[in-house]
C-alpha cells in the first residue's frame, strides 16, 4: 500500500497569524506531497520495503538497499518529519503542562531557558534542517539539530518535537528572519501532542 500524505488536523489558517495559510498549503500540499511521491518510487522496486512504516525505513538505514538509501532517507525523513510537525502543531500554544513541562525543568532548569536553547539550534543549523527534542537511550532529554530531513530515530534517538527550519516553512511570513519565526512558533506548540510523543519515547527504547 502506498504512503499518503495524511490531512492535516485543523484548517490551513488555524495557525494565523503566527504560520500563515499560504506558506500551509505550500508546505503540506507541495512539499510534503512530494515527499511522499519520491518515497512511494523508492520501495516501488522493493516490495519488501513498501510494507514497513517510514519509522521502521529511516530507523535502519544501513540495512536498506543502496540504490535506494539516499532517496529513502531524504524522503522517507520528510514524510516522518512532516507527520509530526502537522501534529504537534494547533491554535493554542502556550507553555507545556503535565510529564513534558516537568521533564523540561529537569532538563533544562526552565522553561524560558529550553526555549532560548532550542531556538539557538533552529538559527544554529546551517542551511535547511530542524531543531529537535529528543530523548536519549539513557533517558534524557537533549537538545539537538540535523541537516536537510535528517531525522534523530536514523541515530538511535527519539524526536520528542521538533520544528522545520526549511525556508519553505517561513519564508513568505519572516523571508530571511528565522529567528522571529522560531520566537513565534511557541505560540502553536500542542502540548498535549508532545506530551503523547513523550510516552512513545518510552516503548521506542524497549
Amino acid at each position: 500500500m502506498a504512503y499518503e500524505v495524511p490531512p492535516l488536523p485543523y484548517a490551513y489558517n488555524a495557525l494565523e497569524p503566527h504560520i500563515d495559510e499560504p506558506t500551509m498549503h505550500l508546505h503540506h500540499d507541495k512539499h510534503h506531497a512530494a515527499y511522499v511521491t519520491k518515497l512511494n518510487g523508492a520501495v516501488e522496486k522493493y516490495p519488501d520495503l513498501a510494507k514497513k512504516s517510514p519509522e521502521e525505513l529511516i530507523r535502519n538505514l544501513s540495512s536498506l538497499p543502496e540504490d535506494v538509501r539516499g532517496v529513502i532517507r531524504n524522503n522517507g525523513g520528510g514524510h516522518v518529519n512532516h507527520t509530526m510537525f502537522w501534529q504537534i502543531m494547533g491554535a493554542k500554544g502556550g507553555n507545556p503542562t503535565g510529564a513534558i513541562a516537568d521533564e523540561i525543568n529537569k532538563a533544562f532548569g526552565s522553561f524560558d531557558a529550553f526555549k532560548e536553547k532550542f531556538e539557538a539550534a533552529g538559527v544554529g543549523q546551517f542551511g535547511s534542517g530542524w531543531a529537535w527534542l529528543v530523548k536519549t537511550k539513557t533517558g534524557e532529554l537533549k537538545i539537538t539539530a540535523t541537516p536537510n530531513q535528517d531525522n534523530p530515530l536514523s541515530s538511535g534517538e527519539f524526536p520528542v518535537m521538533g520544528n522545520d527550519v526549511w525556508e519553505h516553512a517561513y519564508y513568505l511570513k519572516y523571508q530571511n528572519r528565522r529567528p522571529d519565526y522560531l520566537k513565534a512558533w511557541w505560540n502553536v506548540v500542542n502540548w498535549d501532542e508532545v506530551n503523547k510523543r513523550l510516552e512513545q519515547a518510552g516503548a521506542f527504547f524497549k
